[in-house]
């Protein structure tokens, strides 16, 4: 799969997408400039203006650069580790994630996604 990069602020990260279905989609629609919500002190999530395909699974645990898909539509970013009981579908993994918690910030932050 062709490397995704991520960019917030002035920090870029980059990304390798995982072999889903929905991992494909998502590149068909990049570049996207999205503006990301803050919850619960570990994730930054929007909701794109169009469903994508699923194969949920719970992963037990949440790793920081993890990207993820809930539901069919909601694209979500971790930027911190923590357990979870939810089903997420994968849409790819930073490679490099030092400095994204920093780079995300407190609270809503836009983030564009692009291949290269």
């Amino acid at each position: 799969m062709p490397t995704l990069e991520i960019l917030v602020g002035d920090t870029t990260f980059t990304a390798q997408l995982a072999d889903t279905e929905a991992a494909r989609q998502l590149a068909e629609c990049l570049p996207l400039e999205l503006d990301m919500q803050e919850l619960n002190g570990n994730e930054k999530y929007s909701y794109l203006s169009q469903a994508l395909s699923t194969n949920a699974s719970c992963p037990d645990s949440i790793h920081t650069g993890d990207l993820m898909l809930f539901g069919s539509d909601c694209l979500v970013l971790f930027y911190k580790d923590f357990s979870t009981s939810y089903s997420y579908t994968p849409i790819g993994k930073l490679d490099n994630p030092q400095g994204l918690s920093a780079a995300l910030g407190r609270g809503d932050v836009t983030v564009t996604f692009r291949m290269f």
